[in-house]
């Protein structure tokens, strides 16, 4: 029987064969705003409409099988902390706001400037001085909340039906969350501090890790079906060592939880992931992994990370965003799209999609024919002889 995109998602996901290859471009944020036809800071600033909303029109626009994330839940730690926002400035190509956090030990901000046609940049971070702002940190990172509002959550599910399978998004510790928010001055900042500042950094890590987890105890107790450890660039922005370090012991520990309470947990990790995948499949309970982006700007390929974590971990990517997406052609968008299904659709636990985050103009067309080429020859069990024939051909067709 043809499963709802939702079924086939979760089979995929659990390492399982659905009916046939899920297929879920990575259009997370940018092409939704896009289609939206409007500014894209009404979107990532006014929420009107909210990221979410605009990514399961996407998805419906597409016919493709969704793959919506967010956090759902608003938490309340009732702590003494309270926040405002200020626009800096407005312009025709950029606004700057100012978001200030008051903790009963003083203020921490951020700044973070928004555009017409392209997603957010966060400029400014929350801690300029360590000696200075350490002692605030810990109001951001609550062990504990006192309520939460997952009436989001139940609209995102309502609005989504069975079109899209939502994954609650939890985060890492790790260099790529210090620097994505925390400290200021960049990655060589976050490396200094690390080094010379071990001890504030390692409890920020565990303030994270903790605060991180109890959100995933209340999500999973909500009944999330799934949940990813958003961790964009782990391995790109710190060592393989240091990821060891701050950020696998979260990683047993959310995906046990995760494998106790029956959710799927995912991780998506753009740049390299090899290292971290073969550390997740040696040690921990993840169940699937995005985007496996390919050498240069990654080191997976599909053949490779099928034969290596395959049996336990099911691989979603991971066609090239520029190369094929952005700038290719409808045929080679199909070429790519046939040696993925082939490379890893065996057997299932493979969903086709893209690597990291295909561009904002991209071309309908190429999107479309990716999920075209899924429906097409992504039935299981899949016909190899047929995919086979289908790749010499277009191979032919795109050398002449």
């Amino acid at each position: 029987m043809e499963m709802t995109s939702r079924e086939r998602m979760l089979v995929a996901m659990r390492n399982q064969k659905p009916d046939r290859v899920p297929v879920a471009p990575d259009i997370s944020n940018m092409v939704p705003c896009r289609l939206t036809g409007k500014p894209f800071w009404d979107i990532y600033y006014k929420r009107q409409p909210p990221l979410w909303k605009a990514y399961i029109d996407a998805v419906r626009y597409y016919g493709m099988d969704g793959w919506s994330v967010d956090v759902g839940i608003r938490f309340n730690a009732d702590n003494g902390v309270w926040w405002e926002s200020k626009v800096l400035s407005q312009a025709a190509d950029r606004m700057e706001v100012l978001y200030i956090c008051h903790t009963p030990e003083g203020d921490l901000d951020f700044t973070q400037v928004f555009y017409p046609a392209d997603p957010p940049t966060i400029t400014r971070k929350w801690i300029k001085n360590m000696d200075e702002d350490f002692r605030k940190i810990k109001y951001m990172f609550p062990p504990n909340f006192k309520s939460y509002d997952d009436s989001e959550y139940k609209e995102i599910l309502a609005y989504a039906g069975d079109d899209s399978l939502f994954n609650g998004v939890v985060e890492p510790p790790g260099f790529q969350h210090l620097f994505g928010i925390v400290i200021d001055g960049g990655l060589e900042e976050v490396t200094y501090q690390y080094y010379d500042n071990r001890d504030m950094i390692l409890e920020i890590c565990d303030m994270k890790a903790r605060h991180e987890l109890k959100k995933l105890e209340i999500m999973l107790d909500k009944g999330y079906e799934a949940i990813l450890l958003g961790a964009s660039g782990s391995i790109t922005l710190q060592s393989p060592e240091i990821w060891d370090e701050l950020a696998l012991p979260f990683y047993k520990t959310a995906t046990r939880m995760c494998r106790e309470a029956g959710a799927v947990s995912g991780v998506h990790s753009c740049g390299k992931e090899r290292h971290l995948l073969l550390r997740c499949f040696e040690e921990t309970d993840l169940d699937y992994a995005n985007p496996l982006e390919i050498p240069p700007m990654g080191d997976c390929t599909l053949a490779d990370m099928k034969a290596a974590v395959g049996s336990k971990i099911a691989l979603m990517g991971n066609v090239h965003t520029v190369e094929v997406m952005l700038l290719g052609t409808p045929d080679l968008v199909r070429l790519e799209s046939l040696r993925a299904i082939r490379d890893a659709g065996q057997g299932g636990g493979f969903i086709l999609s893209t690597g990291d985050q295909p561009g904002r103009d991209t071309p309908d067309e190429n999107i479309r024919m990716m999920v075209e080429t899924a429906r097409e020859f992504g039935g299981y069990e899949l016909d190899l002889d047929r995919i086979e024939t289908e790749i010499a051909v277009l191979e032919t067709r795109l050398r002449t």
